[in-house]
């Protein structure tokens, strides 16, 4: 082999290792499929960074909601790791006072959870917020079956909604109360 073929043999290698393990890494990032966080999203949550505009439909990166309400001035991610799952979410809202119930706010949530497999776990759900301990109704919306309950003062007042998108794969949506009429266009246009 030529001095210069070497060479250029051998300076490709790290390159073609590195493309190599990409596959790998983006496996262990968001195993069986589920959305994950990166470090920077983390670290904006941990920081409490707000957007002022909120980001659009695609605001969690590998979940698009496709109903998104208008009227939001702000938003922020919310990234929680605890009991080996992860939440990744973003909420949107409005500029109203917390306390008013015509504040417009709603939470869109993924939860890599290994042991979600159907609808009764949810009950049992390790969340530090939004469980689903209250009383609880299950509905068809388009042609996923989810689980219902009012939303308790501790998240805002609404309508809180989850449901196993798949195995190991929780999503949860909670629309305040002037946005609980589009709750199931939400839901409907939620996709990863």
């Amino acid at each position: 082999m030529h001095k210069i073929q070497r060479a250029a043999a051998v300076s490709v290698l790290p390159l073609a290792a590195a493309l190599i393990a990409l596959p790998a890494q983006a496996a262990q990032q968001r195993p069986d499929g589920c959305p994950t966080p990166t470090s920077a999203e983390a670290k904006r949550s941990t920081d409490a960074k707000t957007d002022t505009p909120p980001r659009g439909a695609d605001a969690i990166k590998g979940v698009r909601v496709g109903h998104l309400p208008k009227g939001f001035t702000s938003g922020g991610v919310v990234v929680n790791k605890h009991d080996g799952i992860t939440e990744y979410g973003y909420q949107w809202s409005d500029n109203r006072d917390e306390v008013d119930p015509k504040r417009r706010s709603l939470w869109v949530r993924v939860v890599c959870w290994p042991k979600a497999n159907g609808l009764s776990r949810l009950k049992k759900a390790p969340f530090e917020l939004g469980t689903f301990s209250g009383e609880t109704r299950t509905v068809r919306i388009g042609t996923r079956r989810v689980l219902t309950q009012d939303a308790d003062g501790a998240l805002g007042h609404g309508r809180y909604a989850g449901w196993v998108e798949r195995k190991g794969v929780v999503v949860t949506v909670l629309a305040s109360t002037p946005l609980v009429p589009d709750l199931a266009k939400i839901i409907n246009g939620i996709k990863l």
